[in-house]
C-alpha cells in the first residue's frame, strides 16, 4: 500500500467519498450540470451508510462544487460567471449609444437577460463609511438610499444599495422613482451637473449574512464579493456611493486600466 492510499484510508468515510466525487468533478468525469448519484447509490457503491453519503454531498456543497435542487437531486455547479468590466461599464459613450444602465448594458453584452428590482427608495442619514466617502456629515446630512436587486436570466446575482447626497437627489427621479428613463441613473446625475469621469472601487470578500443567503439564494459554502463603488464627477467630487454584494460563484471582476507613472 502506498502512502497516498494509506492516508486515504485514515480519512473519515464521508471525506473519502467526497474526495472521490471531487476528483470526478475536477477530472471531467462529472461535468457541469451532471446529476450526482443518489445517496442510496453512493452508499451502496462505497459500502457506507446513507448518512455518510449525505455528509459527503454536504462537504461538496460547502465547497461550492454542487448544488441541491429540491425534488430533483444534486447537480455539479455550472461555472457561469457574469463579468463586471470595471474599465468601461460606466462609459458615457456606451450609455449614450445604448440608453441602458451599466448593469443592463453589461448583461446584454454577455448574451443574457437582465432584470433589476428597485425595492425601496428612502431618505436617511448616511452610514459613517458612506458619509466619509461622500464628504458628508453623518449627523446632519441626509442621502437618498436606493436598494436594487439584480438578476441575470432570472437568477439573483447581486444586491446594490446606492447613496446619493440629498442636495443632488432632491426634486429629481433619483430621490423618488424606480424608473430612471433613458440613460438610467447616470443620465439623471448628468442632468444635475454631475457627469461621471472617474470611479473608485474597493473590493473584498467575506461569507454572506443570513439575509443575503436567503435573498440571493446563495448555496452553502459560497462567499460574497463586497464592492464599494464611488462615482466621481468632472470637478473631482464624489456624488454617489453604491455598496454591491455579489455572489462569488456567479460574478467575476475584469479590470483593464492604465498604470500610473
Amino acid at each position: 500500500m502506498n502512502s497516498a492510499e494509506s492516508k486515504s484510508r485514515e480519512l473519515p468515510p464521508s471525506r473519502r467519498v467526497a474526495d472521490e466525487l471531487r476528483r470526478a468533478i475536477t477530472g471531467g468525469d462529472l461535468a457541469p450540470g451532471d446529476q450526482l448519484p443518489s445517496e442510496r447509490v453512493l452508499a451502496e457503491r462505497h459500502q457506507v451508510a446513507r448518512n455518510t453519503a449525505r455528509e459527503a454531498i454536504r462537504i461538496l456543497a460547502d465547497e461550492g462544487l454542487v448544488t441541491a435542487v429540491h425534488g430533483k437531486g444534486v447537480f455539479v455547479r455550472k461555472p457561469q460567471r457574469l463579468l463586471r468590466f470595471g474599465s468601461d461599464r460606466y462609459s458615457n459613450r456606451l450609455r449614450e449609444e445604448t440608453g441602458l444602465s451599466p448593469y443592463r448594458s453589461e448583461v446584454a453584452k454577455q448574451g443574457r437577460t437582465a432584470r433589476v428590482d428597485c425595492t425601496s427608495i428612502t431618505r436617511v442619514q448616511p452610514p459613517e463609511d458612506v458619509a466619509a466617502r461622500l464628504n458628508l456629515n453623518p449627523e446632519t446630512d441626509t442621502v437618498a438610499r436606493r436598494e436594487n436587486w439584480y438578476f441575470a436570466d432570472e437568477e439573483p446575482v447581486q444586491v446594490g444599495v446606492t447613496y446619493i447626497p440629498w442636495a443632488i437627489a432632491e426634486h429629481s427621479p433619483l430621490g423618488t422613482s424606480a424608473q430612471m428613463g433613458k440613460g438610467s441613473l447616470y443620465a439623471r446625475f448628468e442632468e444635475r451637473g454631475h457627469r461621471i469621469t472617474r470611479v473608485r472601487e474597493e473590493i473584498s470578500a467575506r461569507m454572506p449574512s443570513p439575509d443575503e443567503t436567503r435573498g440571493l439564494a446563495i448555496p452553502d459554502g459560497v462567499p460574497v464579493v463586497d464592492v464599494f463603488h464611488t462615482g466621481i464627477d468632472q470637478d473631482g467630487q464624489p456624488f454617489e456611493v453604491t455598496h454591491f454584494v455579489m455572489r462569488a460563484d456567479l460574478n467575476g471582476l475584469d479590470y483593464n486600466m492604465p498604470v500610473e507613472d
